[in-house]
């Protein structure tokens, strides 16, 4: 796993500006994601079982601890290996005594990967932010006003004084269908939260937020550098506000900080949760993406962003899955967004954040994230399977010139963008946001002055678009979530010259090393399916999902029945009729008859050779249709279509956390102006043992260790 560079698409520090063909554009990338740093951790999952084959036969021998499994494995690896902490029971963190970079990792790596008691092994790297007919709402910055264009992306596609915005969403649109629903959760893994934001709020008082947690960990280091990417004193805990981020000249002398320049903090996660759901008709502020649907903010990311072990033991708790060292998380999310990434290629298919997503769709669980703002290839996470990756488009759809494409890139959505001429931001990602250069100061928002721009904002709008969709057909899988939301997309527009006149180009395929940091003309092959649509998205959603069960085996010729029961149809709708049919490019002989073409079942001979491919198509109340493809060859069936759509169509609303009155937890950052959440009476206790616990666990294995 490579380093990744969050696209912090905000309007703080200096931006590296690319020099395209055309008009140039402010990129935000802060720091250069192509560098190697030093690794001093290493992510191993180990193989269940004991692999302590020097014990005698002779007896059974209790089970070996892992940290001496770890130290028996840097012996046959060749490396020393200490436990520095454990994810989940069989995926744990190991400090190597040296850092080590480049060819001598990779063969550390190769070494640890090939024992036979190793699943995969990895190495625990640094990511980095990414920088950063419905009612129309109330919300006074939602609204375009004179000379300005407000959040013009989540309206729909128009001609405006300022310019055609053929990328903006059409949420308006989705809107007229559904808000959201409180059955939904959405985790916003990145830097944490200001809870106190007016336009985002708690949700034990009225507003969005959850309680969280914060997965940001120590650097390796003892005593007062145990701690400095947290910057908020103490490890795992559950006071997930963020405390910020900055970085000063003296951090600059820290190692920790060596890859990151000086910049003032980013409020990351507080601009990406307003993006995913501020307040909304509430007459304050901004409007979200779904109006209804909670936040579970979950910080992965401090100063200089955060590790690799830290952020996949976030994403599992996220998602429901238990994480060693964390309290059971009392909500888990449908949809997890991920604003961050570095250069590279996602890590073997056993491993890291593949195992991860893995794990996380086996939950139900929809992951986007955004691809990145160094002008190439998508980067990791983004790049994994079961990932939805999102680039970003400029106001007219064509591709931002930062935004980082490829063939792993799952659609387009704004990520706002500004010529370099000196003038305003004419089309900033507006959101909330906090006015601290260190510290937390006054709530308040971006705006054209103080911009955001960069695919970290993109992936939140099409996070708040699928669970907009869930909220209507909860029975979706991640994959069906995906193939509907693609299907949503509108086509690329096609534009012949930019704004100074000069051609614009087809987008090409990017690789790691060669650059299309310009403007270009989006492709399916460079920039997904097409620009997002929140309407259309929904609307795909509405539809039911055709299931089928099909038998496991038979004989040729033998009655094979085909049974669409477990068809489901959206919230509020039913299923009305099936129609079965035989499909014209089957190649088994003769003429096969079905038993019934209008039933929930139907049977048909099985062929004596070729194959049959039968089609069935679900109809609900509301005339949508879903359809599914059985092949029926002698003796087998197959289908992609589910056996079973399930039963949740209309997502169970999750209450808000009881309120209470134990005060908020405070953060002691270098400032002492972290502030924290109060969390539901239910999880307070069990939250507190947990976060005390894990902090003791966690600073006894990492004192000793050479930092790195």
């Amino acid at each position: 796993m490579n380093r990744i560079i969050l696209a912090a698409a905000l309007a703080l520090g200096s931006f590296a500006a690319f020099a395209p063909t055309a008009a140039a554009e402010l990129n935000p990338v802060a720091v250069d994601a192509r560098e190697a740093e030093p690794v001093g951790r290493v992510l191993i999952r180990l193989r269940a079982g004991d692999d302590s084959a020097a014990l005698p036969a002779a007896a059974p021998q209790p089970a070996t601890p892992v940290s001496e499994r770890l130290l028996r494995l840097g012996d046959r690896a060749g490396v020393s290996l200490r436990l520095a902490h454990s994810v989940t029971a069989d995926i744990h963190v190991a400090q190597l005594l040296i850092s080590q970079r480049g060819a001598e990792l990779e063969t550390t790596l190769a070494a640890l990967r090939a024992d036979p008691a190793v699943l995969y092994a990895d190495a625990d790297r640094r990511r980095f932010p990414h920088s950063a007919g419905a009612p129309t709402p109330d919300d006074p910055l939602y609204a375009a006003t004179p000379g300005a264009t407000g959040q013009w992306y989540l309206n729909a596609p128009a001609v405006t004084a300022n310019g055609t915005t053929l990328a903006a969403v059409n949420a308006l649109g989705a809107w007229s269908t559904t808000n959201g629903t409180s059955g939904i959760v959405i985790a916003d893994l990145d830097t944490g939260v200001r809870f106190d934001h007016p336009d985002l709020g708690r949700a034990d008082a009225g507003g969005r937020l959850l309680p969280g947690y914060d997965f940001v960990g120590a650097d390796g280091g003892s005593g007062s550098n145990e701690f400095l990417t947290a910057n908020d004193g103490d490890g795992w805990d559950a006071d997930a506000s963020d405390p910020g981020d900055w970085v000063s000249s003296t951090d600059l002398t820290q190692p920790v900080f060596s890859r990151c320049s000086k910049s003032a903090s980013s409020w990351h996660g507080t601009r990406t949760a307003g993006i995913l759901g501020a307040l909304t008709n509430n007459g304050t502020g901004v409007a979200g993406m779904t109006w209804n649907s909670w936040i579970l903010p979950v910080r992965v990311l401090g100063k200089c962003g955060g590790y690799d072990s830290d952020i996949l033991a976030a994403m599992l708790w996220a998602a429901g899955v238990p994480v060693s060292g964390a309290p059971s998380n009392l909500y888990p999310a449908r949809v997890l967004n991920m604003s961050f990434g570095s250069v590279g290629s996602c890590s073997t298919a056993a491993g890291g954040y593949q195992d991860v997503i893995a794990q996380i769709a086996l939950k139900g669980a929809v992951v986007v994230v955004s691809a990145g703002n160094e002008g190439g290839a998508v980067d990791e996470p983004a790049d994994c399977a079961g990932a939805n990756a999102v680039t970003g488009v400029r106001h007219i759809g064509t591709k931002v010139g930062y935004a980082n494409v490829g063939l792993q890139v799952a659609l387009a959505a704004p990520a706002g963008n500004c010529v370099t001429n000196g003038g305003a931001c004419l089309f900033s990602i507006d959101t909330t946001t906090n006015s601290g250069a260190s510290g937390p100061a006054t709530d308040t928002y971006t705006n054209q002055a103080n911009f955001s721009i960069g695919t970290s904002f993109s992936a939140p709008i099409v996070a708040g678009i699928a669970a907009l969709m869930l909220s209507t057909n909860g029975n979706l899988t991640p994959a069906q979530l995906l193939e509907r939301l693609q299907a949503g997309a509108r086509p690329f527009p096609v534009v012949t010259t930019d704004d100074t006149g000069a051609p614009v180009p087809m987008c090409a395929l990017a690789t790691v090393g060669a650059s299309e940091a310009f403007e270009c003309n989006c492709t399916t092959a460079t920039c997904g399916a097409g620009l997002a649509d929140a309407a259309n998205a929904v609307n795909e959603a509405l539809r039911p999902i055709a299931a089928v069960a099909i038998p496991a085996g038979f004989a040729a010729g033998q009655s094979v029945t085909l049974d669409a029961n477990g068809s489901a149809a959206a919230c509020g709708h039913s299923v009305a009729s099936y129609a079965w049919t035989i499909l014209p490019n089957s190649t088994a002989p003769g003429n096969p008859v079905l038993s019934s073409a209008a039933g929930a079942s139907t049977s048909v001979p099985a062929p004596g050779s070729g194959t049959l491919n039968v089609e069935v198509t679900v109809t609900d109340d509301a005339g949508r249709t879903d359809s599914a493809v059985i092949a029926i060859a002698s003796t087998l069936a197959s289908t992609a279509a589910p056996s079973q759509a399930g039963s949740n169509a209309c997502p169970v609303a999750i209450p808000a956390p009881a309120a209470t009155t134990t005060p908020p937890a405070t953060s002691a950052s270098a400032t002492g102006s972290g502030g924290g959440g109060a969390i539901d009476a239910l999880s307070l206790g069990a939250l507190a043992v947990a976060g005390s616990l894990a902090r003791r666990r966690r600073n006894r294995g990492v004192a000793a260790l050479t930092s790195g």
